[in-house]
């Protein structure tokens, strides 16, 4: 594989690849094989394991690899992304969901990127069906033919950069930003408790503080197809309680498009000009199992 010639330049970012994980040991293994097979490898892999015991038997990702360990409950996301930010050594911090499988290119187009200009990069994910063997993880032209363009991201430039009006775009799947603009900002907000909001705050955030957001060629990432809720009412009091401290500061809503779904299952009286959500009632526990869709590509 061709290396990237600004791979040994001392002036260029060096790249930290930050990941959270709560079992999903072995998808943890194929995004670890991923980072070895990168065309321009990072500085550290930083994996911030919100259980008490690492996973075993990790493969080698082709770079040191630093464990911080994030305990709470629910799921303390924004506080696991902070704990391995700070533990991280590099100028630009990567962020990659212990789902996604980096193409080759990954690492070194959000470097080429950082070396261009600041900003919140963002990569493309397709996503991938059930059923990936060992064999097709490992083999970018099957992970290729067999990825899923998400319907409601655009298209992205095959290479180089294109300027993205809307930060909201961040989700937490691949991006990355400068180590300092996230020191800047305070990085996530831990007071956003269990899933949803913290990304797209930071990401309001980031565009306040006048980093611009751009989508990046070449930073392709294959998300391991796992069940999804859809609506995801599971997360039903978190979202609520992330979509009302959003709008507290930001002045509008984020998560509309689940606050929609919760809206359309008649468990909430809400619209995008509401003060406040309304709960009618909380879904009960057959109807979170009834959301379940165990071959769904998007939720």
């Amino acid at each position: 594989m061709p290396v990237d010639p600004s791979a040994g330049s001392s002036s260029g970012p060096r790249v930290s690849v930050l990941t959270l994980v709560r079992g999903r040991a072995d998808r943890l293994r194929n995004l670890m094989a991923g980072l070895a097979r990168q065309s321009v490898h990072p500085r550290e892999l930083i994996i911030a394991w919100m259980q008490p015991d690492r996973a075993p038997d990790l493969p080698d990702p082709g770079c040191p690899v630093r464990h911080c360990h994030v305990a709470g409950e629910p799921m303390p996301l924004a506080a696991a992304r902070n704990r391995a930010a700070e533990a991280a050594t590099g100028d630009l911090l990567t962020f990659l969901d212990v789902d996604c499988i980096p193409s080759p290119t990954l690492v070194g187009a959000y470097r080429r990127a950082a070396m261009e200009t600041d900003g919140l990069f963002l990569g493309e994910v397709l996503y991938l069906p059930p059923g990936l063997t060992a064999e097709e993880a490992a083999d970018e032209a099957a992970l290729a033919r067999l990825g899923h363009t998400h319907p409601a991201r655009p298209a992205i430039p095959p290479e180089a950069l294109r300027r993205e009006a809307d930060p909201g775009q961040l989700w937490g799947l691949s991006f990355a930003l400068p180590a300092r603009s996230w020191r800047a900002v305070g990085g996530m907000d831990e007071a956003y408790r269990g899933y949803g909001g913290e990304e797209t705050d930071l990401a309001a955030r980031l565009a306040a503080s006048g980093l611009t957001t751009y989508w990046v060629g070449n930073a392709r990432a294959y998300h391991q197809h796992h069940p999804v809720h859809v609506p995801p009412l599971q997360h039903f009091d978190a979202i609520l309680a992330n979509a009302a401290r959003f709008r507290d500061r930001h002045g509008r809503w984020c998560m509309s498009y689940w606050l929609g779904q919760f809206r359309a299952a008649g468990l909430i009286d809400w619209d995008d000009d509401a003060p406040a959500i309304r709960i009618l009632r909380r879904p009960a526990g057959p109807e979170i199992a009834a959301a379940l869709r165990l071959d769904a590509l998007f939720s």
